[in-house]
């Protein structure tokens, strides 16, 4: 079920076969690579986006996460209610997130210039402005997956050993540095399995982009997901869109395998 896709994939990447051809993919070899890699500055352009999206994103729901959990650790009034509404944005469905957040960037229409132009009297292009569009995109991707961080990183807070902290309190250890020198690193193998998902799914992340921009406006928020499937679905070069593919699959497990030698390397320094 896994191989066929794909080695399938991978032959149709080295063939110029499209939906309309007659017979057989035709082999022509290294060319749609060489193609990818020395002519096509929209393939550059959308692999760089997707390691910004990626990088700046996951980042910041890293920070953020990790605040949120060291928040909802301790006890107070109403701590359950809270989370539940936190954790909302994880199960709710990509497309209708999409079209929430569509109303809220809207130019004209959306609360939140509603709001910058009350308070401040501007008004942003959130999904219009070419500068601005992918920042709006890691905004929606924020919103959505920072409470996956602060789950698994709740969990790890919940299984830390209390003696450490007792032992740092009696040499009078302040809040902070209890954090950087015994919370930080005892959740760092947590953290690393925390990052190494979200990375990876941030790296495939299709549907909220398609959706809010579609990877507009002229291209300044597509993503490698989103060039191969206009490749493959809107010009119908499949081996073209497979060539795509296939170096996205590199990409994606060459980050999960570096996650992956991370984690041990943590867990061996511990």
């Amino acid at each position: 079920m896994m191989a066929f896709p794909i080695v399938y994939t991978l032959y149709l990447s080295f063939t110029n076969w499209t939906p309309t051809s007659l017979g057989s993919p035709k082999w022509i070899g290294l060319a749609n690579y060489i193609k990818l890699l020395t002519a096509d500055e929209r393939f550059m352009n959308a692999l760089g986006r997707t390691l910004l999206f990626t990088i700046v994103g996951v980042g910041v729901q890293c920070v953020l996460g990790v605040g949120l959990a060291l928040i909802f650790n301790r006890e107070f009034a109403g701590r359950g209610f809270f989370r539940t509404i936190f954790l909302m944005s994880m199960v709710a469905t990509p497309v209708a997130i999409a079209l929430v957040w569509m109303m809220i960037l809207d130019i004209n229409s959306g609360i939140l210039n509603y709001l910058l132009n009350a308070v401040a009297g501007i008004t942003v292009g959130w999904l219009n402005d070419r500068s601005i569009v992918l920042w709006s995109m890691v905004l929606v991707d924020t919103w959505q997956w920072t409470p996956f961080i602060m789950l698994i990183t709740l969990a790890g807070l919940s299984a830390l050993p209390v003696e450490p902290y007792e032992s740092a309190q009696i040499d009078g250890a302040s809040s902070a540095q209890m954090f950087w020198h015994l919370t930080l690193p005892m959740l760092r193998p947590v953290l690393m399995v925390a990052l190494m998902f979200r990375s990876i799914d941030a790296l495939k992340t299709f549907d909220i982009i398609y959706v809010i921009t579609g990877g507009g406006p002229a291209y300044a928020s597509e993503t490698l997901n989103l060039y191969a499937y206009a490749v493959g679905f809107s010009y119908f070069n499949m081996g073209y869109a497979s060539a795509i593919l296939a170096l996205y699959f590199i990409l994606v497990m060459g980050v999960s395998l570096m996650f992956i030698r991370l984690r041990r390397t943590t867990a061996e320094m511990m």
